[in-house]
């Protein structure tokens, strides 16, 4: 049973802070159990003088980097949660956080991701690396002793392949969760029936211009229409 707030951190673009509503509006309201969510800004996080990254014309946001903070900002203590802001939570939350393993150092789908197309979102370069997409939604075992090497400056300095592809842990620290609660929109299968758990709109969604008609599009746009409702109501 846990009693505390699970927490949750999810990557924050000032171009997509409805994107980052919409997740953190479709975690909350259906978690069962008590989370505590938190967007990772990476100005706030300069601010703060813990970000110190020189701008990288090649990162496709503003949270490519500042993922790799999460066991830094918990104090190496605990798990939490990162994910991407273009997710779209279908499913209690509790339910991943019960198929934690205290054996693994993080936990994540392990996509065999190869996009087709070369660009994404507002026209950002699409990008092919190994282990593509394993990092957009990460279960961290902070207090594993493999972790306390991600220190702010490991994060600050290392490469992307370096960070994006967990090198700083050997494989069989990296658990596996289900593809369903990472399913990537124009990638990933659709499920026979039902929807996935959590649906990782990748390339692009509904807020942009450009991806009106993406899968599930429509249930993103309901979700938004239900954030937009409890604006409403507190206004």
């Amino acid at each position: 049973m846990i009693e505390t707030p699970f927490p949750i951190y999810v990557g924050w673009d000032s171009r997509e802070d409805i994107a980052y509503q919409v997740c953190r509006h479709s975690l909350g309201t259906r978690a069962t159990i008590p989370v505590s969510i938190t967007p990772i800004k990476q100005q706030s996080l300069r601010e703060e003088g813990l970000y110190t990254r020189d701008v990288d014309p090649l990162a496709a946001t503003e949270f490519t980097y500042t993922r790799f903070f999460v066991p830094y900002l918990q104090g190496f203590k605990g798990w939490a949660l990162f994910c991407d802001c273009d997710f779209l939570w279908l499913t209690d939350i509790a339910e991943l956080v019960s198929m934690l393993d205290d054996k693994y150092a993080i936990m994540c789908v392990h996509h065999d991701h190869q996009p087709k197309e070369n660009r994404k979102m507002d026209d950002r370069p699409q990008t092919q690396y190994p282990r593509k997409n394993w990092s957009s939604m990460v279960l961290y075992n902070c207090g594993h002793p493999a972790n306390s090497v991600l220190t702010t400056d490991i994060a600050n300095k290392e490469t992307g392949a370096f960070l994006h592809r967990f090198q700083w842990l050997t494989d069989d620290l990296i658990g596996e969760i289900p593809e369903s609660w990472n399913w990537l929109e124009g990638w990933s299968d659709k499920p026979s029936s039902g929807h996935p758990n959590a649906i990782h709109y990748t390339r692009g969604g509904s807020w942009f211009d450009e991806w009106q008609t993406v899968d599930y599009a429509d249930l993103w746009n309901q979700e938004r229409a239900a954030y937009e409702a409890t604006l409403s109501k507190t206004a």
